[in-house]
């Protein structure tokens, strides 16, 4: 395959059915204008919208691969993503996108499931037993973690299964079992346990080394979130004496890749399980002022402006639904000097920023970055300062 961004490539042969990659007929050069050209249409009228940062080599970057398992009309074992806006599986071998790893070992379940004989899950009759498959890759680290799903605690031949797995898939560092009982779309149940290894993987960001459970949101694109953290920090302009809000902050991630460059950060999350990785990550990397909370954001910043404290830096990373009103409303009734807003969704980043400079800031840079591509996917972040 070749990757030379300025020329043509192939189409996966899967993309018309599958698809998640919706750019897969354009160059990779013409899939960066076509991202340019769209944030300029919803971002321009805030200001300038500097070139987007594309990737050396587009190729395999998803250090978070799943499958979903099913049977097809001939009773063989198929596995995939779901079909586009359908619980049809797509067999996406070779996939463009997907760590090579990750789909090898896949290859490899897939095979010793029918070897074994497991029952795959089916989703009408609700019976069976593999229902999903998800790997999660260390770039930097080469660590493994393999997360079976089944729909019961019963699988037979279970330690032969995964011995044969780890025989023919040496690299694998941790093998999880994941129970998901229930008829949802959700891939992940809530009982899991360890049978090998130590149930997560520790990789390297930004000369950090951070811990990914198996519910641990963690960047798919570790080269490009390099590249987006380090843009986020450059635009807080961190002296080192900044009281700084990482809100929405997982497991920390970009609070403690600018805790080096600040006084005192304040990291909130509410999910639990993100918090308590949070705080072994600052552990681990002996990172002293960070105080990290479980709570949610726009409650925890009222509450400091009701107590009169001062914030410098806010930086904000909300799903693609962007943030709510009560949360832009806690940022405006704290008034920090500078916001850093980084969004996976233009659309909806283009809705807060209409809210917060209407009132009190004004847009000063936004940098896309292609975070994901051959997809419609886009990360951008947006410095946002406080109006004298």
């Amino acid at each position: 395959m070749n990757t030379d961004k300025k020329t043509s490539t192939t189409a996966c042969p899967h993309y018309k059915k599958c698809g998640g990659c919706s750019y897969q007929t354009l160059t990779y050069e013409a899939q960066l204008s076509a991202k340019q050209k769209q944030e300029e249409k919803l971002l321009s009228s805030f200001g300038k919208v500097l070139p987007i940062i594309g990737m050396d080599n587009p190729y395999h970057y998803r250090n978070k691969v799943h499958a979903a398992f099913t049977r097809d009309s001939h009773k063989k074992i198929i596995c995939g993503s779901y079909e586009e806006g359908s619980h049809r599986v797509v067999d996406t071998t070779g996939c463009l996108i997907e760590d090579i790893r990750a789909q090898k070992i896949i290859a490899v379940i897939r095979e010793l499931a029918e070897s074994f004989g497991v029952q795959i899950y089916d989703e009408r009759r609700k019976n069976g037993l593999l229902r999903h498959v998800l790997i999660r890759t260390g770039h930097n680290s080469g660590q493994i973690l393999v997360i079976l799903v089944l729909a019961s605690t019963f699988f037979p031949s279970k330690n032969n299964f995964i011995k044969e797995l780890l025989k023919r898939c040496p690299d694998i560092t941790s093998v999880v079992i994941n129970i998901n009982d229930r008829h949802t779309s959700m891939i992940l149940g809530e009982r899991q346990y360890v049978e090998t290894g130590k149930g997560f993987i520790d990789d390297t960001l930004c000369g950090l080394t951070y811990r990914i459970s198996p519910k641990s949101f963690y960047q798919v694109n570790s080269v490009q979130t390099e590249v987006l953290y380090g843009k986020a920090v450059e635009f807080a302009a961190l002296t080192g004496k900044e009281t700084v809000i990482d809100a929405y902050s997982g497991i920390g991630t970009i609070g403690m890749t600018a805790a080096g460059h600040a006084g005192r950060i304040i990291s909130i999350e509410s999910n639990r399980d993100a918090v308590r990785d949070a705080r072994l990550n600052a552990k681990n990397n002996k990172i002293s002022n960070i105080e990290i909370h479980e709570n949610d954001a726009g409650r925890f910043m009222c509450n400091m402006a009701a107590k009169g404290l001062d914030v410098d830096v806010v930086f904000m990373d909300p799903p693609r639904s962007g943030s709510d009103k009560a949360f832009l409303n806690s940022l405006l009734t704290l008034k920090p000097e500078r916001i850093v807003y980084i969004s996976c969704c233009p659309e909806t980043l283009a809705r807060d920023l209409a809210v917060l400079t209407k009132r009190l800031y004004r847009v000063t840079k936004i940098q896309p970055v292609d975070m994901f591509p051959w997809t419609a996917g886009i990360e951008t972040v947006v410095l946002l300062s406080k109006q004298v």
